[in-house]
Order: C-alpha cells, then structure tokens, then sequence
C-alpha cells in the first residue's frame, strides 16, 4: 500500500473512530466547520459543485451559485458527519431519522411479491435511508459499491454498511448484475445510486437540457425481472429529520428493443431525479464532472483515463 492509500485509509479510520464519538452538536459544528474551510479554499470539487450549480439552476448569478456552493458543502458533510455516527446511533435514532413522503409505493410493490428497485441520485444521506429501511421497516437490502482504493477503505465501507443490515456487491467483477436479478426475483429489495455513470455502457439521457449518461442497470433489472422500479428523491431541511420522496413506477414500455426500453426507462429517472435537485439543488453532492460536454476527451466513457469518478464508496 502506498503512503497516499495509508494516509487516506487512516484519515478515513479516524473519522469513523472520533466524529462517531461526539455529541451531535459538536459533531454538527465540526462538519460545518469543515465544509467552509473547503469552501473557502475552493478547491478543485467545489469549482465543480458550482459548474454543476449553474446547469440546474440556470441564469444563477455569481453570488448565488457561491451561496449554494457554500450550502452544498454544509449538506455533503452533514452526509459524512451523520455518515460517520450512523454505527453508534440507536434503533430509535435511526427509525426518527428519515420521514419520506408516498412509502406506500414501497411498501405495496414488497407486498407484491414481484421485488422492488429503489432508484436514488447522490442527495442528501442515502446510507441513513437504507438504515431506516433496514431498522424501521425491517426491510432487508442489496446493494452495490464502487471498489476503492486502497481496498482496506472499500472493506471498511462494506462493513459499515453490512453492520447496518445491507448485503454489498462489489460493483466490478461481473456477478453483480445476476445475484441482483436473483434478489429481485425471490421477491427482494435492491438499492441503486443511479444518476452517474461514465462507462461505454452508460444510457445517454437529457439532464436539465444538456447530455449526461446514466447507468442501464435499473432499467435493465426491471426488464429482465418484473421488479417495480421507484425513483427516489432524499433532501435535507432545517431538522434533524431528513426527508424523502418515492415517486411513482417507471413503467417498462409495452413496444420496443430492450435497448431502447433501457433509454426510455432512463429518462423517466433522469426526469425524476432532475425534479429532486431543482427542488433541493444544495443538497445534490456531485463534485465531479457530469455532463458529456465538460469530459476531458481523454477520460472520455470507454476510454483508458476515464477514472473521474465519484461513484459510491
């Protein structure tokens, strides 16, 4: 391991043994702290933040892409802060943690039989909602990560989420996909973060007017299954309880190649994501490029630099 892999696993392993000892309103102030320091510095991801900013909320001034810039660093360390805590919080912590509005669209296709796919861009804290699911409704789930580097920081994520009642598939490797569909179709629950995906086999989709690729794994899995797919929208507000939606059914269409049901399928997510972001633009945490147009030629989808990656830790 390189002294760049130690230093991140450590700060990470740090994180996890101190912050989850704070009292929450110490734990609240650090993450603040933090988040305008970064935002101060404006590095590199908040740059980023702001560029993303200003495709969602079109015609923002300067000033105003700066205020959201400055308040989505505030909501993405919350993320870490509750991240960090959530191992150490009690079952009734975790149940009040989380309100979201149209469950029944959950609840009713679990009691369908058929399995569900839950859909969800990168807002808010979607660790603490697959918690509460797992601890409030006694849901069980699978999942997919992004296998990092150094892998002891990937084993450290799988067992954090494991610990909170997640089965977690390695995203490389190739059997995702099928223990997926096996879930699904034994009537089970899978969770997806779907709204970025630079890989050749991404689903090209218009995203607030512009082009952006997002992963066919939903779509596809819905297909090949018979499972319900449900977007999911997550926001924070001014309380310690964050809240959700569930938006309704993306319906598979009746006619078409399975490819261009995946695009269609797709777009209805897009769609339903890009309503979330527009209503809660700060609590979108994408530090990283998106759209086609802001790649870099060589880390374009399919090509050997295209590691810019976000993902899922």
């Amino acid at each position: 391991m390189s002294a760049r892999d130690r230093l991140t696993d450590g700060l990470y392993g740090a994180g996890w043994a101190t912050v989850k000892k704070l009292p929450e309103p110490a734990a609240v102030r650090l993450g603040r702290t933090v988040a305008d320091v970064a935002w101060k510095r404006r590095g590199t991801g908040v740059r980023r933040l702001e560029g993303n900013y200003a495709r969602v909320v079109p015609g923002a001034s300067p000033e105003r892409l700066a205020a959201l810039s400055r308040a989505g660093m505030r909501s993405y360390l919350r993320y870490w802060m509750e991240s960090f805590r959530l191992p150490a919080w009690s079952t009734e912590r975790i149940k009040g943690g989380f309100a979201p509005k149209d469950l029944h669209h959950l609840t009713d296709g679990m009691d369908a039989g058929k399995g569900v796919i839950l859909a969800l861009p990168h807002l808010a804290n979607w660790d603490l909602a697959g918690a509460w699911v797992t601890t409030k409704l006694g849901i069980p789930f699978t999942t997919v990560a992004e296998r990092l580097k150094p892998e002891t920081l990937y084993d450290r994520f799988v067992a954090y989420r494991e610990g909170l009642g997640m089965e977690v598939l390695p995203h490389s490797g190739g059997t995702a996909f099928g223990t997926l569909a096996r879930r699904l179709r034994d009537g089970g629950l899978v969770c997806l973060v779907a709204d970025r995906d630079l890989s050749a086999s991404g689903v090209e989709v218009d995203f607030f007017g512009e082009t952006a690729r997002m992963p066919a794994g939903p779509a596809l899995l819905a297909q090949q299954t018979g499972a319900l797919l449900l977007p999911v929208t997550l926001w924070y507000d001014d309380s310690p309880v964050m809240q959700g939606r569930v938006h309704p059914p993306v319906e598979v269409p009746e006619s078409g190649t399975r490819a261009e049901k995946t695009s269609v399928m797709t777009q209805v997510l897009a769609d339903a994501f890009a309503t979330g972001i527009a209503d809660h633009p700060e609590d979108w945490h994408m530090l990283q490029r998106l759209w086609l147009k802001d790649l870099d030629p060589a880390k374009a989808p399919g090509s050997p630099g295209a590691a810019d990656g976000q993902g899922t830790p």
